[in-house]
């Protein structure tokens, strides 16, 4: 079977493609829109199906030229985040930053004492089975190819398969379980507020009046100051190296990002249609990136997983519903923001941040804008949470190590 390289500006273009198709099945299936299924996921997961039959059928192996241009655009979309945090969504996203902190921190735990525990009861590897929890969930694939590694070398020779295997499953299922949890939680506590209709308060939480213009000119500003922002976030991220603190880039262009919205407040004139555009330039980021990074997926990881492996990944899926449902739900508060919150928890704690935010988004579409939560859930999902679950994973592979010696 042949590989099929795809460039960096095809697969660009097929990212936009698939965005396309997935807001045309979405217009003609209106299941979909109620649930709060992403066009971007739709497309992007039925291009990787086509992908997954070419693979099967002998046909080619497609591999996509993506890393660079999707860095960007992760970048881009949290500078442009980090540009939607006004002094007092500082002050009051604070304090829900720590809580939300402590129950990412605990929902990590709790994964991998459902995965070893769970495991073990069939008969598992511990290793082995602690490849199906925080490793992948909360941490990814970055952190699967990072931590199986190291149980590889402890005794458990397939964890990096089951690694990478069981992150591309979480990153599906947040996918398809993130908009519906949303939708089922805002209808079941009346949050929708129709009488608004969203857009009173939508103008509210993104500080822009309802029906703001936006002209060329406040597009192009955008951009410049999203690419001034990543130039910022590099020199950051530079600085912070030199004293051994390595932030990830992406944080650091959230934190220029706040410093351009700082400096934009303090000139008390700046139009409302300049933030209307940086919002732009993030929505269209984000969308651009979530494509890329489905439509990139490797589905034929999935066929290794074994019957025990399916059934401790499908109990991470209902576990973190039940986790997001009776706590992060319950103690962020209860509301609008706290549901908005939960569905990011879902996104990152099952697969990754884009995750987070394109089911947020759609959400979000489909109700109001929450800025609070586009504002938390990057901080903990994009930051905080790995520096938390690096700590848990490194006790839990020690425990398992000593457990099969």
């Amino acid at each position: 079977m042949g590989v099929l390289k795809l460039g960096m500006f095809e697969t660009l273009a097929l990212a936009v493609l698939a965005i396309y198709f997935g807001d045309y099945i979405r217009s003609k299936m209106p299941i979909l829109k109620k649930y709060c299924l992403p066009g971007a996921v739709v497309g992007g997961t039925l291009f990787s199906c086509i992908s997954l039959a070419l693979y099967y059928a002998g046909i080619a192996e497609l591999r996509f030229d993506y890393k660079t241009v999707n860095t960007l655009f992760y970048c881009i979309f949290f500078a442009a985040s980090g540009a939607a945090a006004s002094l007092s969504l500082l002050k009051t996203g604070g304090k829900l930053v720590v809580i939300f902190a402590i129950l990412a921190a605990v929902l990590a735990f709790l994964q991998n004492v459902l995965s070893v525990g769970l495991g073990v009861a069939m008969g598992m590897n511990p290793l082995i089975a602690l490849m199906t929890g925080s490793i992948p969930m909360t941490g990814g694939h970055g952190n699967a190819a990072a931590f199986a590694p190291l149980a590889v070398s402890a005794g458990a020779p397939a964890a990096l398969e089951v690694a990478l295997a069981s992150a591309t499953f979480g990153l599906i299922s947040g996918c398809i379980v993130g908009g519906p949890f949303g939708n089922f939680v805002i209808k079941r506590f009346h949050l929708e507020d129709p009488a608004l209709d969203g857009q009173e308060e939508a103008a509210k939480e993104t500080g822009k009046a309802v029906g703001t213009l936006v002209s060329k000119a406040n597009v192009v500003s955008a951009v410049f100051m999203m690419m001034l922002a990543l130039g910022m976030g590099q020199v950051f991220f530079l600085i912070l190296k030199k004293f051994g603190i390595n932030f990830p880039i992406h944080v650091c262009a959230m934190l220029a990002g706040i410093l351009i919205r700082l400096y934009l407040d303090s000139k008390k004139n700046t139009s409302e249609a300049v933030y209307a555009a940086i919002d732009t330039v993030g929505e269209f980021s984000l969308a651009l990136f979530v494509s890329m990074s489905i439509i990139s997926m490797q589905l034929w990881q999935l066929a290794g997983l074994a019957g025990p492996l399916v059934i401790l990944l499908m109990a991470q899926v209902v576990f973190i519903l039940i986790f997001c449902y009776f706590l992060t739900f319950k103690l962020l508060g209860k509301n609008y923001d706290a549901a908005v919150m939960a569905v990011g928890h879902i996104g990152f704690g099952l697969g990754a941040v884009p995750v987070s935010m394109t089911t947020m988004s759609t959400v979000c579409a489909k109700y109001r804008y929450s800025r609070l939560a586009f504002f938390v859930v990057p901080v903990i999902g994009g930051f905080l949470s790995n520096i938390t679950n690096a700590i848990i994973i490194s006790g839990f592979i020690n425990y398992c190590a000593a457990m099969i010696k």
